[in-house]
């Protein structure tokens, strides 16, 4: 059994400690919210916050993230950065076909819980990690320009 602290709440979960973490969120628990996107920790679908730093979830032993404080796509938005991340996207109408979005969102809300007031090559530079088939970069780069402003 491994002890996961999920969006704020203790769940044990029966699973090989080496089960991406990915897997576990998904199948385990039921948080499809997060995305299964290239499975090496290439394209950041599958980005979810691991005390606060964005991990790829697809690349993650589940039994790394044990005592540690696990937030995805589900629980981003009980936190100010979150919720304003949130907006900005739902404002700007930042996604085409949606389905990098989620890694995008928690990206950006991982740069402004850190920087929250980034330049502009700032933002270009730490969402670099994360691909968009879709070409929405502009998009997403004015949506955290607008969550920080708000912040």
């Amino acid at each position: 059994m491994i002890t996961l602290d999920i969006n704020g709440q203790a769940r044990s979960v029966d699973a090989d400690p080496s089960t991406p973490l990915l897997w576990v969120l998904r199948d385990t628990l039921g948080l499809t919210g997060t995305k299964f996107g290239c499975g090496m920790a290439l394209c950041g679908a599958c980005t979810v916050h691991v005390d606060g730093k964005p991990v790829r979830s697809c690349s993650t032993p589940a039994a790394l993230a044990a005592g540690k404080k696990i937030t995805t796509i589900e629980g981003l938005g009980t936190s100010p950065v979150g919720q304003k991340v949130q907006a900005a996207w739902a404002a700007l109408d930042v996604p085409q076909c949606g389905y990098c979005q989620v890694g995008q969102i928690m990206s950006a809300a991982a740069l402004l819980a850190a920087n929250p007031h980034p330049t502009r090559e700032e933002i270009k530079q730490h969402m670099s990690a994360n691909i968009c088939r879709c070409g929405t970069y502009p998009r997403i780069v004015r949506a955290i320009e607008r969550a920080a402003k708000e912040a």
